[in-house]
């Protein structure tokens, strides 16, 4: 069976990670698989591969004619799989003028990655070079998108990310079975968590198997590689790909403001998932 099995996330939340994971248990291997070797999973806003599966160069055409054609190219490369392919997205589950979803795709899924949206934050703001207000205001905003700069040739189309907490309740609500994982779970119970996205997505869960997957997509595992070898996703702005890593890091660099205006803007999803106690203070 081929299909597409959607890896979406906000960005910094742990997307790369899964998809190195699912590299290591596909391939298992004697090795970890290297980072800069994970073309069998695509990011859906490649701009070349949109010019290769439509014949058109999409530096021509407006995002707005960008969009309606995206749908042809997941359908396309859904019907040309004969395996399961996963493709990493950071686009919120929306909809064109036709109602048709962005991502449509015959015989999709979706795992979709939380994180704590204060960690985000910091994340976030280190992997672009931008200040945490900018990222604040930014995961706010309920029409933020990235690459969406006019006058100037992105290496990757438009991916309207909407506000933090509506990409999050945009994938819930889209009409396909979607696995919801949160990137804490994944550190503090890799085994466990890893394991439900291999049974989600069909592959091999022996414990064993799985074991070993972990061992090889290991966070620093990932940041020896990048500092042996660089890694080709990191933004020109970034001094890392894989920077930190871990849970709560955002209480050393977010000013007390700063954490209450994230709260204030995310505080239903936040409680939803777990981010906030039954008190409205952070839980991580």
């Amino acid at each position: 069976m081929g299909g597409i099995i959607w890896l979406a996330s906000y960005p910094k939340s742990g997307n790369t990670w899964l998809r190195v994971f699912l590299a290591n248990l596909q391939r298992d291997g004697q090795e970890p698989v290297k980072i800069n070797e994970l073309d069998r999973s695509p990011i859906a806003s490649d701009r070349r591969l949109f010019d290769k599966l439509t014949g058109l160069e999409a530096s021509d055409l407006s995002p707005e004619e960008i969009d309606r054609l995206r749908p042809e190219v997941y359908e396309r490369l859904a019907g040309e799989a004969k395996e399961p392919l996963f493709v990493k997205v950071h686009d919120a589950y929306t909809y064109g003028a036709d109602g048709r979803p962005l991502l449509s795709a015959t015989d999709s899924r979706a795992i979709y990655l939380i994180r704590n949206p204060l960690d985000v934050a910091v994340s976030f703001a280190h992997h672009l070079g931008q200040d945490l207000d900018t990222i604040i205001d930014n995961m706010a905003d309920a029409e933020y998108a990235l690459a969406a700069a006019s006058g100037k040739l992105h290496g990757q189309l438009r991916q309207r990310l909407l506000s933090w907490s509506r990409h999050v309740l945009s994938w819930l609500a889209a009409p396909l079975p979607v696995l919801v994982l949160r990137y804490e779970d994944i550190m503090q119970q890799p085994l466990k968590t890893f394991s439900q996205a291999a049974r989600f997505a069909g592959l091999p869960d022996e414990p064993a198997r799985v074991r070993q997957a972990v061992a090889f997509s290991d966070f620093k595992e990932l940041q020896r590689q990048e500092q042996e070898r660089g890694f080709r996703e990191r933004p020109p702005k970034a001094e890392k790909f894989f920077r930190e890593g871990g849970c709560g890091t955002w209480r050393r660099e977010l000013t007390l403001a700063q954490a209450a205006r994230l709260i204030l803007a995310h505080r239903e999803v936040m409680q939803r998932f777990g981010y906030l106690t039954a008190e409205g203070e952070p839980a991580f």
